[in-house]
């Protein structure tokens, strides 16, 4: 079993910032990509950013100079750094990663799922 846990979802100002955390459990062997999508009201999900296990790391093109996607590969965790937020980044921010099980299957896991709320 693996789970994938994520904090740091919460209400915030117009060009405040938010730091979401997502740490990987389990029966885990290796991860390869890890990342975060985001779904508005009525819009489809889309990928925000994404990193590799050698920190190799792309971005969703508004996003871009305001996130900042990093990982720990010892905790198994990826964070995101979000700042300068402006009312449009608000979301449900859900992490995901690509992992190889103990049982050497590879698979991709959701996290939850974090609200993200910024008020203009």
């Amino acid at each position: 079993q693996v789970q994938l846990v994520e904090s740091g979802g919460g209400l915030v100002q117009a060009g405040g910032s938010l730091r979401l955390s997502c740490a990987a459990s389990g029966s885990i062997f290796s991860i390869n990509v890890m990342g975060w999508y985001r779904q508005a009201p009525g819009k489809q999900r889309e990928l925000v950013a994404r990193i590799t296990s050698g920190g190799s790391t792309n971005y969703e093109d508004s996003v871009k100079g305001r996130f900042t996607i990093s990982r720990d590969n010892v905790k198994n965790t990826v964070y995101l750094q979000m700042n300068s937020l402006k009312p449009e980044d608000t979301a449900v921010y859900s992490c995901y990663a690509d992992i190889w099980t103990t049982r050497l299957m590879r698979h991709d896991y959701w996290g939850q799922g974090t609200q993200v709320t910024v008020s203009s």
